[in-house]
Protein backbone atom coordinates (compact mmCIF):
# COMPACT_ATOMS: atom_id res chain seq x y z
CA UNK A 1 0.00 0.00 0.00
CA UNK A 2 1.30 3.06 -0.95
CA UNK A 3 -0.26 6.73 -0.72
CA UNK A 4 0.83 8.75 -4.04
CA UNK A 5 0.97 12.61 -3.76
CA UNK A 6 0.48 13.56 -7.41
CA UNK A 7 2.31 16.55 -8.85
CA UNK A 8 -0.43 18.97 -9.40
CA UNK A 9 -1.14 17.77 -5.58
CA UNK A 10 2.05 18.25 -4.52
CA UNK A 11 2.10 21.74 -5.89
CA UNK A 12 -1.01 22.54 -3.97
CA UNK A 13 0.56 21.75 -0.85
CA UNK A 14 3.31 23.63 -1.33
CA UNK A 15 0.95 26.70 -2.55
CA UNK A 16 -0.64 26.07 1.22
CA UNK A 17 2.31 25.62 3.26
CA UNK A 18 3.71 29.11 1.94
CA UNK A 19 0.39 30.77 2.67
CA UNK A 20 0.66 29.52 6.26
CA UNK A 21 4.07 29.95 7.10
CA UNK A 22 2.94 33.70 5.52
CA UNK A 23 0.04 34.18 7.70
CA UNK A 24 0.75 32.21 10.87
CA UNK A 25 3.88 30.74 11.00
CA UNK A 26 5.87 27.35 11.29
CA UNK A 27 4.48 25.83 14.40
CA UNK A 28 0.71 26.50 12.73
CA UNK A 29 1.87 24.73 9.47
CA UNK A 30 3.51 22.18 11.41
CA UNK A 31 0.35 21.08 13.08
CA UNK A 32 -1.42 21.18 10.07
CA UNK A 33 0.97 19.14 8.31
CA UNK A 34 1.06 16.56 10.61
CA UNK A 35 -2.61 16.70 10.68
CA UNK A 36 -2.80 15.93 7.18
CA UNK A 37 -0.28 12.71 6.75
CA UNK A 38 -1.84 11.61 9.91
CA UNK A 39 -4.92 11.23 7.85
CA UNK A 40 -3.68 10.17 4.77
CA UNK A 41 -2.11 7.27 6.78
CA UNK A 42 -5.40 6.46 8.45
CA UNK A 43 -7.05 6.62 5.08
CA UNK A 44 -4.17 4.34 3.78
CA UNK A 45 -4.56 1.75 6.64
CA UNK A 46 -8.29 1.25 6.47
CA UNK A 47 -8.87 3.15 9.68
CA UNK A 48 -10.47 5.83 7.89
CA UNK A 49 -12.48 6.52 4.77
CA UNK A 50 -13.30 9.89 3.31
CA UNK A 51 -16.84 10.78 2.11
CA UNK A 52 -17.72 10.83 -2.47
CA UNK A 53 -16.67 14.58 -3.14
CA UNK A 54 -20.61 16.23 -3.44
CA UNK A 55 -19.50 17.79 -7.22
CA UNK A 56 -18.80 14.65 -8.48
CA UNK A 57 -21.09 12.36 -6.54
CA UNK A 58 -24.07 14.50 -8.12
CA UNK A 59 -22.92 13.43 -11.68
CA UNK A 60 -22.66 9.88 -10.51
CA UNK A 61 -18.88 10.08 -9.75
CA UNK A 62 -17.92 8.36 -6.39
CA UNK A 63 -14.32 6.89 -6.64
CA UNK A 64 -12.98 9.94 -5.71
CA UNK A 65 -13.42 10.58 -1.74
CA UNK A 66 -12.76 13.64 0.57
CA UNK A 67 -11.45 13.94 4.21
CA UNK A 68 -11.06 16.95 5.96
CA UNK A 69 -8.81 18.26 8.53
CA UNK A 70 -8.86 21.10 10.62
CA UNK A 71 -7.60 23.76 7.37
CA UNK A 72 -7.92 21.81 4.19
CA UNK A 73 -9.50 19.06 2.16
CA UNK A 74 -7.97 16.70 0.40
CA UNK A 75 -9.04 14.48 -2.84
CA UNK A 76 -8.20 11.26 -3.51
CA UNK A 77 -9.06 7.77 -4.99
CA UNK A 78 -8.37 4.57 -3.93
CA UNK A 79 -6.94 2.28 -7.15
CA UNK A 80 -6.07 -1.19 -6.02
CA UNK A 81 -4.17 -0.81 -2.48
CA UNK A 82 -2.73 2.35 -3.24
CA UNK A 83 -4.06 6.02 -2.57
CA UNK A 84 -3.55 8.93 -5.31
CA UNK A 85 -4.15 12.05 -3.82
CA UNK A 86 -5.39 14.70 -6.32
CA UNK A 87 -6.25 18.20 -4.72
CA UNK A 88 -5.55 19.28 -1.49
CA UNK A 89 -7.07 22.85 -0.76
CA UNK A 90 -7.56 25.18 1.97
CA UNK A 91 -10.63 26.27 3.78
CA UNK A 92 -10.85 29.23 2.31
CA UNK A 93 -10.66 28.59 -1.40
CA UNK A 94 -13.04 28.37 -4.02
CA UNK A 95 -12.84 24.69 -3.46
CA UNK A 96 -15.70 23.75 -6.45
CA UNK A 97 -13.68 26.03 -9.27
CA UNK A 98 -10.25 24.27 -8.11
CA UNK A 99 -12.25 21.13 -8.42
CA UNK A 100 -13.11 21.84 -12.11
CA UNK A 101 -9.88 22.78 -13.12
CA UNK A 102 -8.15 19.97 -11.16
CA UNK A 103 -10.58 16.84 -12.45
CA UNK A 104 -13.15 17.59 -14.64
CA UNK A 105 -11.14 19.80 -17.15
CA UNK A 106 -8.30 16.78 -18.08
Amino acid sequence: MAVVILPDAQEDLLSLQAYMLDKWGQAAWLKAEDEIFEKLEKVDTGIFNGTPVQELASVGILDYLNVITSHHKLVYRRVGRDIYVYLFAGHRQDFPTLLEKRLLSR
